[in-house]
């Protein structure tokens, strides 16, 4: 962190979080049953976070340090067209973890030269087309839910990284490019 930031900055950085870390406070003072539970699923939380946190910053590692920009710009970045699309959807639909997992990853695929669009599909493949769910809503619910469900969630994933990518400003993409080459 920057050290001539001021005390003023930092309390703006962090608002959110001392927002919540006030609220569990006020709960567990004045509504003592909910604020024990509510205390209660931030620990569990917190410590799931911690099991899964460090494999991802591994894999992170080896990601950056074993795929060399060149490869992810040929396979991902411009120019890729549906074969970087259909990569970037397969990589996250094979990805195993919550979707919070899935954030800095998407920053080391941007850092490697990855479209923006394609990034947006990892994203949204990672949260809604995951191989595990597809199989199980296979044996639950049967194939016609299944491949319906999976054919209108491509289309919807598509459509928003399309639309996402085409609406954004390009200074704000730009933005996010270089935030995740700071990384």
């Amino acid at each position: 962190m920057n050290k001539n930031m001021s005390l003023k900055a930092r309390l703006k950085r962090y608002i959110s979080p001392l927002a919540a870390v006030v609220g569990l406070a006020a709960l567990v003072i004045f509504v003592p049953s909910v604020g024990k539970e509510a205390f209660s699923s931030t620990i569990s939380g917190f410590k799931q976070m911690l099991l899964v946190i460090p494999p991802i910053f591994v894999l992170l590692g080896l990601l950056d340090v074993w795929i060399p920009r060149e490869t992810m710009v040929r396979f991902m970045g411009e120019g890729s067209g549906f074969k970087g699309a259909a990569l970037a959807l397969l990589l996250g639909s094979a990805a195993a973890g919550p979707l919070y997992a899935a954030f800095p990853v998407a920053g080391i695929f941007m850092k490697k030269g990855a479209t923006f669009t394609n990034v947006l599909l990892f994203l949204g493949a990672w949260s809604t087309t995951k191989v595990p769910m597809v199989l199980f809503e296979l044996s639950a619910m049967g194939p016609l839910f299944t491949f319906t469900r999976l054919g209108l969630s491509l289309i919807g994933i598509a459509t928003i990284a399309v639309s996402v990518n085409r609406f954004t400003g390009k200074n704000e993409i730009v933005q996010l490019y270089e935030n995740a080459r700071e990384l």
